[in-house]
């Protein structure tokens, strides 16, 4: 495995050392990184991964900066999601026991995330999560478990607030563009 992540690592240190406007250079490592991604797909720069072939990335996807994936399992991330800044999913999980610790075991767990999800600025998504279709994460969450789809969910430990409903379309006013 030593080899792989080796691998992972040097075509993320390539992904991050390239200009953040050189998008054709970034989309061909990415094809040599990723497990399998859809259209419309931006990792800003810096982004890490351990393996890179575990993550699976679904069309018009937007990751802003500094973005960790520690992907020793599979990692499914759905259609039209965004996520903000400084987030880390990670799939690793270490045991309590320190001897076992010591020992080096570890386990990972898949992490899926729905369609149409937004994660906040510095959320974390620990192995096993399951993220709903439609959901927001709010800012400086921690997910672990299940968090259904159509709501909004924040804390440490995540947790969900209330739904998303009707109202929502109506919190933010439009703006008509400048001619």
């Amino acid at each position: 495995y030593e080899a792989e992540i080796r691998k992972g690592k040097a075509l993320c240190y390539r992904y991050n050392q390239l200009s953040p406007n050189d998008l054709d250079a970034q989309h061909e490592i990415l094809e040599q990184l990723l497990g399998s991604m859809g259209t419309n797909v931006i990792f800003t720069p810096p982004f890490w991964c351990d393996y890179g072939y575990n993550i699976h990335v679904g069309d018009y996807f937007y990751a802003n900066h500094n973005l960790v994936i520690t992907d020793g399992t599979r990692v499914e991330i759905g259609d039209h999601v965004f996520i903000a800044p400084n987030c880390c999913l990670t799939t690793a999980e270490h045991p309590i026991d320190p001897e076992q610790r010591k020992a080096g075991w570890e386990i990972a767990a898949p992490i899926r995330i729905g369609n149409n999800v937004w994660i906040g600025a510095g959320s974390t998504i620990l192995a096993g999560a399951v993220i709903g279709d439609n959901t927001v994460i709010g800012a400086g969450s921690v997910v672990k478990g299940t968090i259904p789809a159509n709501v909004v969910a924040v804390g440490v430990p995540c947790k969900v607030k209330r739904p998303i409903t009707e109202a929502d379309k109506f919190r933010y006013p439009k703006h008509e563009s400048v001619k």
